[in-house]
């Protein structure tokens, strides 16, 4: 069972940038070759790709953040990372770490339970 903590959630004003983080609780090894990403849910709606990036650090994204948002990794760490520059109000919501063996299955992999991101006009 892989769990995952986010943080570096929080309010920020429109044009502003975030970075949010996100551990791992088994060993580095064990999330090694894993696919990590995140997805965002905004009130109402359902939850959408943000970006992943897989074990060998290729990354995608989705069409609404791309140019904007960074997703990184350190694997040595079993840490991924989202910095997100530009905020726009559309990109508050929930934002959720997610895990798992393939980037293209990964909603099936495991989730942590999100960190809030609030973006003002």
């Amino acid at each position: 069972q892989v769990q995952l903590a986010e943080s570096g959630g929080g309010s920020v004003q429109a044009g502003g940038s975030l970075t949010l983080s996100c551990v791992a609780s088994v060993s580095a090894h064990a999330t090694s070759t894993y696919c990590m990403g995140w997805y965002s849910q905004a009130p109402g709606r359902g939850r959408e790709k943000v970006a992943t990036i897989s074990s060998h650090g290729s990354t995608s994204y989705g069409d609404s953040v791309k140019g904007r948002f960074t997703i990184s990794r350190d694997k040595a760490n079993g840490t991924v990372y989202l910095h997100m520059t530009s905020l726009k109000p559309e990109d508050s919501g929930m934002y959720y770490c997610v895990a798992g063996p393939y980037c293209d299955d990964i909603r099936r992999g495991y989730w942590g339970q999100g960190t809030q991101v609030a973006v003002t006009s």
